[in-house]
Order: structure tokens, then C-alpha cells, then sequence
């Protein structure tokens, strides 16, 4: 029995669309394969929300034709990312008396506990939604859990758990863009997760990582350590900033000015060295906010396997010394398979692969993640593909 999956990742720059299938006869472990792709010009989005639906709705509808035509599939379900400056993240703490008589917890005991931490942040997010819930420690009776509580024997188990959030309204109306085109949403992903699956390693993961996307309007980032999602920040400076200060700098048009970020245009009208200030002054400030949010959380410095770069501003020349000098860690640029028979050409088609990938693992019962359109599902399950 083949599974076909479809990840749309609606983006401020480009819609793109990844169809796969999956052959859950052969080998469960290998990863869907890329069947189709399609993209567009995003149209009707600022920062990752909503301006105009129909412009929206317009590129969509264009990329999917086109994932259709090389996959030749109707694509009728999909999976989709919520991105940009709307999403963020708040921690809580639960804590519940164990059910059962012989004192054994049990997973109706770890979801009470995740419920439990889920409802004291309520009220402090009115306008959100929560996407994921992520379990991040576990103590029973005081004693910390390595690993797993569950089938262990306590009478008060308690958990620190990490909520990602999204603004409801900006979540409502990408979900009613795309099933206005006639396609259903199965569920939806915070995008830095999605890139994740596709652009990080199991030992990257466990090890300790920032992976680092930079946008064209919005810079977004995961941090992981024991396999776990233990932050996710999206910071509101992207590549477009560093080509208006080209622009500015070099007193040229805006489209010249991309061409030279991208490296396309290496005439000697300009100061190579002056481009190169341009360059790394607003990349240093990108590198900078990050190392403040790190930090924030207790691992400015601390994560073995480094930072990973990805997204449309990767490509930049300096910007893996200038990690490194920022950030203090090991840094290297993001790689994607090349297994994919060559179907995805860069690092900016990992969140739809990735959305793929998600949605291939196995029904949204197993993954755990209804959350998005049916609120009040615990995702411990989820969880589960986070582990080796």
C-alpha cells in the first residue's frame, strides 16, 4: 500500500509544492520519495501572513498545478507550514497525582500532565493557537526522568513542556486559502520543525544544534539538543534587508543590488571591499540576535554540532566565518541528500519535503499532530520521530 503526501510551504518568496510517495511495504526507516514539485511567485504575504487571499490562493493554486503535472496526481489533502514573524514559543510546568493504584504511571497520566501544563498558559495567549506541545523533561516524585516515565512507579509526576504557538488568525487564514482552492488541510507544521526533518541528522540532534533559515523577510530557528525541539525564534530582519543596504550603499537599483548579493554581477563599478562591510555588517546583526536568544535559553556556546545554515540567504559567500566569529560555535552551510534523484535542487525545498516527510510517517493518530484544525490533542506521539 503506497501513501502519496503532498507539503505545500507558503512562503514570503516562494510557494513550493513537493508530492511524495511513500512504500510502506518496503522499508518504513527510508525516506518518501519526491515524485513531483512545483512553485510560484508568492503573492499577498508580508512576513509570512496574509495580505490578499486571492493573490494567495492565485499562487498556490499554480504550484500545485505544476506538482500535479510532473507527479501526475490530483492533489486533494495536503500539509502546510506555518511560518514567520506570528510564530512563537512559551513554556509551562504540569503536574498531576498518579491514577493508578499500584501507583504505575501511564500514558493517560503523562497526557493529564502535558494537559495540565497546557492549561495554566491559556490564558496568557489569547489570540494563539497552540501547534505542538513538546514534553522537554519529565520528574516523578522529584527525582528527574531519563528518558521515559511511563511504566515507572510514582505519586506525583510532573513535566516541563515547550508550547509552539501561532497567531490563530494568521493560522485560519492560510488554512482557508488552500481549501478554498479545494484542498484540504490535514494538518499543519511550524515550518523551522518541517526544515528540520529534512535538513538536521539524528547525531546533529542529539549532539546539540541550532538550525538557522534566513529568509527573505523573516530569519527562523530550531534549536535541538537530546534529539528534542527545545526553542524556536523567528526574528523579523531577512536576505532582503542585506539587499536594500546593497541598494543604499551602493547607491544602485534594487534588482542590481540582489543580483550582486547572489553573487551574479562581479563588475568592477563598486568597492569589493565596501560590498563585503555591507554584507557582513547585517549578517553580523542576524548572527547577533540569535547568539542573544541563545543566551536567553542557556546555550549561547553550548551546542557540540554547531549552526546550521539554510534558506535563500545561505548562499551568501561570508556568512559560515561569520557564524562562526558570532556565534562561537562550529558552523556549516545545509546540505540537502542528493538521493532525491536530483528533484530538489536546494535547501530552500526542505520545509515541503519535510511537510512530505511528516505526513508519510504515519497517520495523524500515530504522528500525534490533529492539533492545528481540532484543538485539545495531546502530541506525545509525535514526539516519537524525534527519537533514534
Amino acid at each position: 500500500m503506497e501513501r502519496i503526501v503532498t507539503g505545500i510551504d507558503v512562503g514570503t518568496y516562494q510557494v513550493k509544492v513537493v508530492i511524495v510517495r511513500q512504500n510502506s511495504k518496503k522499508d518504513s526507516k527510508a525516506l518518501p520519495q519526491i515524485i513531483g514539485t512545483g512553485y510560484a511567485e508568492s503573492r499577498g504575504l508580508r512576513n509570512g501572513y496574509i495580505i490578499n487571499e486571492t493573490d494567495v490562493m492565485r499562487s498556490v493554486r499554480n504550484a500545485v498545478a505544476q506538482a500535479e503535472k510532473a507527479a501526475n496526481v490530483r492533489v486533494k489533502h495536503a500539509y502546510i507550514s506555518m511560518g514567520g514573524i506570528g510564530l512563537d514559543e512559551i513554556r509551562s510546568h504540569g503536574e498531576i497525582i498518579t491514577s493508578r493504584a499500584d501507583s504505575e504511571i501511564t500514558h493517560v497520566d503523562i497526557d493529564k500532565a502535558m494537559q495540565d501544563s497546557e492549561e495554566r498558559i491559556l490564558e496568557q495567549i489569547p489570540n494563539r493557537k497552540i501547534l505542538h506541545a513538546v514534553p522537554l523533561s519529565f520528574t516523578v516524585d522529584g527525582e528527574t526522568v531519563l528518558g521515559r516515565p511511563h511504566g515507572m512507579k510514582g505519586t506525583k509526576l510532573e513535566v516541563e513542556s515547550l508550547f509552539i504557538t501561532t497567531l490563530e488568525q494568521h493560522l485560519n487564514d492560510l488554512v482557508a486559502a488552500i481549501e478554498s482552492i479545494g484542498i484540504v488541510v490535514d494538518d499543519v507544521m511550524a515550518s523551522p520543525l518541517a526544515g528540520s526533518l529534512v535538513m538536521l541528522s539524528k547525531a546533529q540532534k542529539r549532539a546539540g544544534c541550532v538550525l538557522a533559515n534566513i529568509g527573505a523577510e523573516t530569519v527562523s530557528i530550531v534549536v535541538f539538543e537530546d534529539g528534542t525541539p527545545v526553542s524556536i525564534k523567528i526574528f523579523p530582519i531577512g536576505s532582503n534587508d542585506i539587499t536594500n543596504d546593497i541598494a543604499l550603499g551602493l547607491k544602485i537599483p534594487l534588482d542590481e543590488a540582489e543580483k550582486i548579493k547572489r553573487g551574479g554581477i562581479t563588475s568592477a563599478t563598486y568597492s569589493k571591499r565596501k560590498l563585503d562591510e555591507i554584507i557582513s555588517a547585517r549578517l553580523t546583526d542576524i548572527f547577533e540576535l540569535i547568539d542573544a536568544h541563545l543566551k536567553k535559553i542557556g546555550k549561547d556556546g553550548m551546542l557540540p554540532a554547531g549552526v546550521i545554515i539554510t534558506g535563500g540567504g545561505s548562499g551568501i559567500a561570508t556568512v559560515q566565518d561569520l557564524a562562526r566569529a558570532a556565534l562561537r560555535l562550529p558552523s556549516k552551510i545545509a546540505t540537502l541528500d542528493p538521493g532525491q534523484n536530483g528533484k530538489v535542487r536546494d535547501a530552500s525545498w526542505a520545509v515541503a519535503y519535510g511537510l512530505g516527510i511528516w505526513g508519510a510517517s504515519g497517520s495523524s493518530d500515530e504522528s500525534g499532530i490533529t492539533i492545528a484544525k481540532k484543538t485539545g490533542n495531546s502530541l506525545l506521539n509525535w514526539f516519537k520521530q524525534f527519537l533514534p
